[in-house]
């Protein structure tokens, strides 16, 4: 059998508040194959975005492996996350994070600007994929002229970008209402069939999580069933 795209195993993380040292994640192991989709259930405040930022190589754990595409993420100099952070992962937050300067195909085309990928090859995928997500006519719009549904949809196509092997989604609708906010679930489960990307994505919300062929349950920063 292939080894997983990505792999944690006994992974730990604590935060320091004082003279307290706090537990987030407590001997954390999961596994994920190319094409997958999880979900990562559980209340706020239970580990959920602590997790997504270990797998993603935005943090490091306190102790425990995480490979990704056979590369370890726990032990990885800056340079190497950062290199796996720009080529093989795509990151969608509840905030959307884009940058307000710049207009939806600039933000987009970031991640492929920070790769030094060819100009115009940029720009014309930048097109395409803000044309995937329902906005080929807001590319000149800046995120204060897009509503939250588009803003979310713009940051899914910047996730997008370098073609990321694993999708990491955090709360993505958790600042949407209900309709938008299941129009952006059927848009990520679409991306992710259409490219046959490994996708785990967050959530406190049961509907949602149903959705997921695997659920995974973190209360109290440990994983207590996996469904």
């Amino acid at each position: 059998m292939s080894e997983p795209l990505l792999a944690a195993r006994g992974v730990f993380k604590s935060y320091r508040l004082a003279r307290r040292e706090i537990p987030v994640l407590r001997n954390i192991s999961l596994e994920a194959r190319h094409g997958d989709f999880l979900a990562l259930r559980g209340s706020s405040g239970a580990g959920k975005s602590t997790l997504l930022h270990l797998l993603g190589a935005l943090d490091a754990p306190d102790r425990g492996s995480i490979r990704l595409n056979g590369e370890e993420v726990a032990t990885g100099s800056p340079a190497v996350l950062s290199r796996i952070r720009n080529r093989s992962v795509g990151f969608v937050f509840q905030a959307y994070h884009l940058l307000p300067e710049l207009d939806a195909l600039e933000n987009v085309a970031l991640p492929a600007r920070v790769a030094r990928r060819e100009a115009s090859e940029v720009e014309a995928k930048a097109r395409e994929l803000l044309r995937r997500v329902g906005l080929a006519e807001r590319v000149e719009h800046r995120p204060y002229e897009l509503s939250g549904g588009e803003q979310q949809r713009v940051a899914i196509a910047r996730a997008l970008m370098n073609d990321p092997a694993l999708l990491l989604a955090d709360e993505p609708t958790g600042n949407l209402d209900s309709r938008t906010g299941h129009e952006i679930i059927d848009l990520l489960l679409e991306l992710q069939a259409e490219r046959q990307m490994t996708l785990i994505m967050a959530t406190h919300a049961a509907e949602i999580a149903s959705r997921a062929p695997r659920v995974l349950e973190l209360v109290d920063g440990a994983l207590s069933s996996i469904l």
